[in-house]
């Protein structure tokens, strides 16, 4: 069966949990919660992380798609703000030369403590239909772990996945000798790859720090330019990825969007 796409608003849709009460959810997405500690002090308070994830196969379109839930309580910002350090996570080959890779500390521990769950159930949905496209999807912090799973499915199973994320976190740390490098890596992992981000959307600049990357931005909104006063509502440029206008002018082929400027990947 021929890949077929559902409309880029749909997905943020399905992956917000109707955040906006469109009423439009075409798949309902019940996450499954994965507690885990990454602390002694956390775990001395009675505290603890939680990663929740979803996946399920589409038989009408022939899809395993796997969703990571938005930021969700106080625990999540936790890991969004304070645990913004790089950390070690993939000494890679790429290009016939080794590629340390380097992600968010905080998200780059969500991903860890799923990523077998999420291994052994997408193989076992993969072994059932082994012709089915996989899509990942994520919101705000969902998209940096989303962006972790498109890594790590291709890095350990070869797979392409294609990869939406709404609102997208900057997960990947580079340095400025493996910069290029590391660009050219994250564009092999998938078959199509849309990160959608309003150039207002200030959660899309995440870390703000120099080093820190996403996959592919690509710039969306209404409002092209990017000004302090719009940066400084979130509520409004961050959860508005279910209007269909917004992806009205993007052809098959556009240009993604760097830290640096347009690059057409």
């Amino acid at each position: 069966m021929a890949y077929r796409r559902l409309p880029f608003e749909e997905y943020f849709i399905n992956t917000s949990e109707d955040f906006t009460h469109t009423g439009r959810v075409t798949y309902p997405v019940n996450y499954i919660a994965v507690k885990y500690n990454t602390t002694k002090f956390f775990k001395w308070l009675g505290l603890s992380h939680e990663v929740n994830y979803e996946i399920h196969y589409e038989p009408d379109r022939d899809v395993i798609q796997i969703h990571f839930q938005r930021t969700f309580g106080a625990i999540d910002w936790v890991a969004n703000v304070f645990e913004f350090a790089s950390r070690y996570y993939h000494a890679i080959e790429f290009e016939d030369e080794p590629l340390q890779l380097r992600v968010h500390h905080g998200w780059g521990n969500m991903y860890l403590a799923v990523k077998r769950e999420v291994r052994e159930k997408w193989y076992a949905l993969h072994e059932a239909h082994p012709d089915a496209a996989t899509e990942i999807i994520g919101w705000s912090l969902g998209s940096g772990i989303a962006c972790l799973c498109c890594q790590d499915l291709n890095f350990n199973f070869g797979i392409k996945p294609y990869l939406y994320t709404f609102g997208s976190v900057r997960p990947f740390k580079c340095t400025p000798l493996n910069k290029k490098r590391m660009r050219r890596y994250l564009a092999t992992l998938y078959t199509d790859c849309e990160n959608f981000a309003d150039v207002n959307d200030l959660i899309s600049y995440m870390p703000p720090f120099r080093g820190f990357t996403m996959i592919r931005r690509v710039n969306v909104g209404t409002e092209r330019k990017r000004s302090f006063f719009r940066l400084i509502h979130p509520l409004l440029y961050h959860v508005h990825y279910d209007r269909s206008e917004l992806y009205s002018k993007l052809g098959e082929a556009h240009p993604a969007e760097t830290d640096d400027g347009p690059q057409t990947v």
